[in-house]
């Protein structure tokens, strides 16, 4: 339960960082995004579950 709580806290780290560091960006991001037909989206969600997939495997593998 220890490794899953820090795993969250890091993905909300990295989650909130461009919210703090460019919100005028993040703004236009959201904007954009709610513009974007809903195929791309869950294709886009998709590749980025499949790249943090392998990430997660790399990891794991490779630190043993």
């Amino acid at each position: 339960m220890e490794f899953f709580l820090c795993v969250v806290g890091m993905v909300m780290i990295v989650e909130g960082l461009p919210y703090f560091a460019f919100p005028e960006k993040i703004k236009g991001w959201v904007l954009r995004i709610s513009e974007m037909p809903e195929g791309a989206l869950r294709r886009f969600g998709f590749i980025l579950m499949l790249v943090g997939l392998g990430l997660v495997y790399i990891g794991r593998h490779h630190g043993r």
